[in-house]
């Protein structure tokens, strides 16, 4: 093929205006750009070793730090509601210099109340709350016994829950009898083995069928009877403070992130 010497000439002055490595080699990568690509690779590899692990426990759990010891909470997947919503809370410190504001030995321990974070000595709590309320959350298999974790709630009919109030059921033994009442009054009915533990261990049974169940002291119930013994006014209000803290331990923190 011929070319005319116009076209020679323009080509001539185009290959001599470029750079000499421009014209035998490709420009290489930059540095930054090689190591972002083996961070990625990292990462990867990283989220691989990850999914071949086991399957870790997905039972949340909370710590309750008090003036009189420490208790350990275990939160239910049956209820999942419930579970979010305080972890949510949880995470968020809304607990933390919050009051037991209400005690009574042989029944419960109950906390919460935002107001409580500044009342004065003496004032009666129990109406704060966070605005909203929680569909209640019934499963046969979750009752009032002793150490239940349960949500309060107002006399509303649909028996929705508190968004922030709870209490932890201290309970006392309860026998056939008392039970069978129960089952005709709620339309519930016990099993052997949920009989056999308000019969040996105690509970609150009389509130099943009204009163959201979501979790479970793990650990800790000596101090759930310390507080219950607590000296208290006419309201049930301990008459020296009981503030909590609350931190998300490990398994309920890596639950919450994966949401």
């Amino acid at each position: 093929m011929k070319f005319s010497l116009p076209l020679l000439l323009l080509l001539a002055v185009f290959f001599v205006g470029l750079p000499a490595h421009a014209q035998i080699k490709k420009k290489a990568p930059a540095k930054g750009i090689i190591k972002n690509k083996k961070a990625v690779k990292q990462r990867i590899n990283k989220t691989k070793n990850v999914h071949r692990q086991p399957a870790a426990d997905t039972a949340s759990r909370v710590k309750i730090i008090t003036s009189m010891g420490e208790i350990i909470i275990k939160l239910y997947d049956k209820t999942p509601l419930h579970k979010n919503n305080f972890l949510k809370l949880v995470k968020e410190h809304f607990y933390d210099s919050l009051l037991f504001h209400r005690v009574i030995n042989t029944f419960m321990i109950q906390g919460g109340d935002p107001l409580s974070k500044r009342a004065d000595s003496g004032e009666m709590l129990g109406n704060g709350d966070v605005g909203y309320t929680i569909p209640a959350e019934f499963d046969s298999t979750l009752f009032h016994k002793r150490g239940a974790l349960c949500a309060a709630r107002t006399d509303n009919p649909e028996k929705g829950s508190s968004g922030c109030q709870f209490y932890i059921v201290q309970g006392k033994p309860a026998g056939g009898t008392e039970l069978d009442m129960i089952e005709v009054r709620n339309g519930i009915k016990y099993t052997p083995a949920q009989r056999m533990t308000y019969k040996m261990n105690g509970g609150t049974p009389r509130l099943d069928g009204n009163y959201t169940v979501f979790g479970e002291v793990e650990s800790g119930m000596d101090v759930v009877d310390k507080i219950a013994l607590a000296a208290k006014d006419g309201s049930k209000r301990p008459l020296e403070d009981i503030r909590m803290r609350m931190e998300l331990l490990p398994a309920a923190a890596e639950s919450l992130h994966k949401k």
